[in-house]
């Protein structure tokens, strides 16, 4: 159920982009992306994760720019979450890269 739901969010935020910003698209990606999460890894480990001393600043962004999206300021609230989802996340990043490098090493993919 949880990926279903970030998968959905993510086509939801996607989707609203793509059509200009659509407010109510975002705000509904956003908040199947978030709840998606909380099946996927569970309430408590959300929690931590996300107000832990060292990303409270990009939580703020995150969570500050979902609020401006449902305040109908769709651009500005992109913006601020893209900032915070980077920030949140750029630990996660070399780790993400790192693995789609090892990808070449996969028989079937290094002839493709």
């Amino acid at each position: 159920i949880g990926v279903g739901l970030v998968g959905f969010g993510l086509f939801f935020i996607l989707f609203g982009m793509l059509l200009y910003f659509d407010s109510v698209l975002l705000a509904f990606g956003n908040i199947l992306f978030l709840s998606g999460l909380v099946f996927i890894i569970g309430f408590r480990r959300t929690f931590n994760f996300f107000f832990q001393r060292p990303k409270l600043k990009g939580t703020s962004f995150f969570l500050g720019g979902i609020i401006v999206v449902l305040m109908r300021w769709p651009l500005l609230g992109m913006l601020l979450e893209a900032y915070g989802f980077f920030t949140l996340f750029r630990s996660f990043f070399p780790v993400a890269f790192g693995f789609l490098g090892s990808l070449a090493n996969i028989p079937v993919l290094s002839k493709v």
